[in-house]
């Protein structure tokens, strides 16, 4: 009992140092070397401590006890393309990891504790944006950064019922943490400082109206933002049901419940410098069209009175510190899977999972407080606050996933599998940094006996390139029109498993 209480331990000790690792990625379609090698089938595959995030039920029937720790790099590609950009996101490699324990305490009752690297997403881009150029007209490149990482630990336990059936649940803690920074395009209406009280006419009005009503002609207001050190905990729930009536065959169920992730604690920076400068050029311009005998310099001094007149002194900038909260979530899900075994050397198996992003990946509400920019608030008629819900209205995915072991000898195994995952996110909100469009996945891997406690797992796992075309009017904003967003990923994964006497 002590040796189980210690190593229990030491897995809750190991989770601050996973999460430093997890960077980001897309969900990973399996959580070890040895799931992943087969293309992450595992629902009705009973054969490691992977189940706990699984099908917690298939626990009981593991004829061991066992220790696994495992290890991932993660390798993505992504791929940008508009009329003014054609280029590829950093080169990123990201480590993730996962460790865990299970163990029988008597002949009805299992229980295992791990923490697992769920996924994430993220991208590293530096692009030109038509908003953000110098005097002399070139395109002054703009950071586009996203990081997205789950991570989970927690207890499982699962009870067989009688020698064929089981049922199981996990009760996990999840942390997630996020950055997001690129300009950000919002709709004039958000700009709700009213200019004439006597009309309700307002800053989104004057910047939305055409040139020829006196305004500036804006379909968008853009500013950069960056926002850091968001984090959410939360808890989550596993619950499943494993059947297995004989060596030849199993299948299992299991659902994941929904998770509603509320971001906290997190900063932003908002900066409407580019926005503004090109604003008040626009008001020259028409300032020395009105008035043709005008220098630039009296155009400018007759700009900068306009825009006292309206409470925005240009000398205080247009840029500002918040505190930030975002809202977003994971999705519930549903998977059942099973195994076969062809011969006794071959063994294969499968496995179909629904993911309702739906309803988890709809909004991205995003809530700025304490901003202390007298122009920022002037013209969003507020004091200091800005609410933005971002569009993301992912679809419901299907994925299903096909895997193969061979037993070659009592030293090793072979795997191989396929993977393929219905992409999530529609042609009206897809953008560079959020780019979780991979379709098609490979997998190879295999494991060796070192003894008869201790097993070497491997796998790599290569996500097909797959290209995602935005519609002619992107939700979120005018840059992404017509845009493409790509995405390959790969992945290695190495584990260690020590098998011990139940």
């Amino acid at each position: 009992m002590k040796h189980s209480l210690m190593i229990a331990f030491i897995l809750f000790a190991f989770l601050p140092i996973v999460v430093v690792q997890a960077q980001n990625g897309t969900k990973l379609i399996g959580y070890d070397a040895l799931t992943s090698g087969r293309a992450g089938t595992s629902t009705g595959t009973f054969d490691n401590p992977s189940l706990m995030m699984n099908n917690p039920a298939g626990l009981s029937f593991l004829k061991t006890s066992q220790l696994d720790a495992s290890l991932s790099l993660m390798a993505p590609s992504v791929y940008f393309q508009n009329t003014i950009n054609d280029t590829k996101g950093k080169n990123n490699l990201f480590p993730l990891g996962c460790i865990s324990y299970v163990k029988s305490s008597t002949k009805k009752l299992t229980w295992a504790v791990g923490v697992f690297t769920q996924g994430g997403m993220g991208a590293d881009f530096t692009l030109n944006h038509s908003l953000y150029t110098n005097s002399a007209g070139s395109y002054e490149q703009q950071a586009y950064h996203s990081k997205f990482a789950v991570m989970q630990g927690g207890f499982s336990l699962a009870y067989k019922i009688d020698p064929k059936w089981s049922v199981g649940i996990t009760a996990n803690l999840l942390y997630s943490m996020m950055e997001f920074e690129m300009p950000m395009s919002m709709p004039p209406s958000m700009l709700k400082g009213v200019i004439d009280p006597s009309t309700g006419f307002t800053f989104g009005d004057m910047f939305s109206a055409p040139a020829s009503s006196g305004g500036l002609g804006y379909s968008e207001v853009v500013a950069s933002a960056n926002m850091k050190s968001l984090a959410s905990y939360e808890f989550n729930g596993k619950i499943g049901i494993a059947f297995k009536p004989s060596e030849k065959f199993s299948a299992g169920i299991n659902y994941t419940l929904p998770v509603n992730l509320n971001y906290k604690s997190g900063t932003a920076a908002m900066d409407m410098t580019a926005q503004m400068n090109d604003a008040f050029g626009k008001v020259v311009a028409g300032i020395m069209y009105q008035n043709p005998g005008y220098t630039e310099a009296q155009a400018q001094a007759a700009a900068m009175a306009k825009f006292n007149a309206l409470g925005i002194d240009l000398t205080k900038g247009a840029t500002d510190l918040y505190q930030a909260q975002v809202t977003l979530g994971l999705p519930q899900s549903l998977s059942a899977g099973f195994s076969v075994a062809a011969s006794k050397k071959v063994r294969l198996s499968m496995d179909a999972e629904w993911l309702n992003w739906s309803k988890a990946f709809n909004v991205m509400n995003i809530n700025l407080s304490g901003g202390t920019n007298p122009n920022i608030n002037r013209m969003l008629g507020t004091s200091g606050t800005i609410f933005m819900p971002f569009p993301l209205q992912w679809k419901d995915a299907v994925l299903i996933k096909a895997g193969a072991e061979y037993a070659i000898s009592k030293i090793l195994t072979l795997r191989c599998g396929y993977a393929y995952g219905s992409n999530p996110v529609p042609a009206s909100t897809v953008f560079p940094v959020f780019p979780a469009v991979v379709k098609h996945h490979l997998s190879l891997g295999g494991t060796v006996s070192l003894s008869s406690v201790l097993k070497l797992n491997a796998a790599y796992e290569h996500a097909f390139r797959n290209d995602e075309t935005a519609f002619s009017e992107s939700m979120v904003g005018a840059q992404f029109n017509n845009s493409t967003s790509g995405l390959a990923n790969n992945i290695y994964h190495i584990s260690i498993s020590l098998v011990m006497k139940k």
